[in-house]
């Protein structure tokens, strides 16, 4: 089958509340990145040195060296940076979650201690803090059974959470598959969490973020002064926050380095920002793990039967075959497209359906015209339509019609086919009886092309009114 994995549609235009606890109209979550003493290094064992999130501008590679200067700003971050900032939140009794590297924690029993008397989550951020983009699964999958290995060695209990950073194609799923996680990270996709299938499993996914994030003073287009991102940031919360006052509440995700923003002008900046924050009532800042758990209880994930871009052939024309009126070549054409998720929701798979009968040629799209029933006629009356169209002309009325009201019907289906070779078609669930009949004469002045053209735009309006209630 013809299938595209990636998820355009999300939560979609009606996003769930995510009834934050107390109210809150935002959720923030401060995210601190312990990756210092697990970066690329020859001593390390890599390949070379590490080149990536630094102050040393347009820095590269030395195969097979030490790169000094490297190794001494990562160990500012370790050393100084991490202490600034765990003085920071600590006077400030602030919920952090650490993305901690396991090979890093291991090298710092001091900073480890510290988070965890200050009831600090720490999540897993691999093995090392190293590109997981070229390793093949068998590989990937090893580094993520020893990191969560080492991690619970080194921290005496098992992460709950999961993040990446540098991952593969691969890594969402190799982490699904692990199991034991609350939540998994490696996605920049939304506002709020939501859930991911892998096989037959349901990971929630607490989405992260590369903009609200320090590591913009290591790339460019990116932060100069600390002024630059805590304006950021502020904005960022600002905005977020009148959407939650008006009903629409939504996270926000803060990622930090203790190498980069743990310097002291730029620290100055986050500080500003969680002065801001504190000037503001109904705000609840959370570690993620917290996160996770509010909302696997709020919104957990929904059991659903099979999706119709997961569907074969068969299934699919068995399930989908009479959107179309007696035309379930529409639905074998439909299954034959590029489907993915967006597709298994009703405007979307309207939207494939309608593809194919678009595409039709104009024998086939009249065929499709000719199969509907009459409105209020002698199939209605002799009990012969199909079940979407009895339960849509019961809808509007047609079929409990005064002798008057049926003979007005008679006679306009009688002109309209003879006028235009085709059936009046119209979506009656958009309308009442007196609506349907000032349609039915304004349109038999119509010529028959017009008529046809907008017969097939009823059809697919019909359609996408039949998916709806089979949703």
């Amino acid at each position: 089958m013809n299938r595209y994995p990636r998820d355009m549609i999300g939560h979609g235009p009606d996003r769930p509340d995510p009834r934050w606890p107390g109210g809150a109209k935002i959720a923030i979550s401060l995210v601190l990145n312990y990756e210092e003493g697990g970066e690329n290094a020859v001593l390390h064992g890599d390949a070379a040195s590490e080149a990536f999130l630094s102050d040393i501008a347009g820095a590269a590679p030395w195969p097979g060296q030490r790169h000094w200067n490297m190794e001494s700003i990562y160990e500012y971050g370790a050393r100084a940076g991490f202490w600034r900032l765990h003085r920071m939140f600590t006077e400030r009794a602030l919920p952090v979650t650490v993305y901690g590297v396991a090979t890093a924690l291991a090298r710092s029993p001091e900073q480890l201690e510290a988070m965890q008397h200050a009831g600090w989550e720490i999540a897993s951020h691999g093995l090392k803090w190293v590109e997981h983009k070229d390793m093949p699964p068998e590989e990937e999958r090893a580094a993520i059974t020893e990191a969560i290995r080492l991690h619970e060695e080194v921290t005496g209990a098992r992460p709950e959470g999961w993040y990446t950073g540098r991952c593969s194609d691969n890594t969402m799923r190799l982490v699904a598959e692990a199991g034991g996680f609350s939540y998994v990270s490696d996605a920049y996709d939304d506002d709020l969490p939501h859930w991911r299938r892998f096989g037959d499993r349901d990971q929630l996914v607490i989405p992260y973020t590369l903009e609200a994030n320090d590591m913009r003073f290591a790339v460019a287009p990116g932060w100069v002064t600390g002024r630059d991102f805590g304006d950021y940031l502020i904005d960022t919360f600002d905005a977020l926050y009148a959407e939650g006052e008006v009903g629409r509440p939504a996270m926000m995700s803060i990622g930090l380095h203790n190498r980069l923003v743990g310097r002291p002008g730029k620290a100055a900046g986050l500080a500003r920002f969680l002065d801001h924050v504190a000037a503001h009532d109904d705000v609840w800042i959370a570690r993620r793990a917290d996160i996770a758990h509010h909302w696997a209880a709020t919104h957990p994930p929904v059991a659903t039967g099979a999706r119709p871009s997961e569907m074969d052939r068969d299934s699919f024309v068995a399930r989908y075959g009479g959107i179309y009126e007696h035309s379930p070549w529409v639905a074998e054409r439909a299954h034959a497209l590029e489907l993915g998720p967006a597709h298994d929701r009703p405007a979307g798979l309207a939207n494939a359906l309608a593809r194919a009968f678009r595409t039709a040629s104009d024998d086939e799209r009249l065929a499709v015209l000719r199969a509907h029933p009459d409105l209020a006629g002698k199939l209605a009356a002799a009990s012969r339509l199909t079940a979407e169209s009895t339960a849509e002309q019961a809808s509007a009325g047609l079929d409990a019609l005064t002798d008057a009201e049926r003979a007005r019907f008679t006679e306009l289906n009688d002109r309209y086919t003879a006028k235009h070779g085709i059936p009046f078609i119209i979506a009656v669930r958009d309308h009442d009886k007196a609506s349907i009949l000032r349609a039915f004469e304004a349109r038999l002045d119509n010529d028959t092309p017009t008529e046809i053209a907008t017969a097939c735009r009823q059809v697919e309006r019909i359609a996408r009114l039949r998916l709806e209630a089979l949703a």
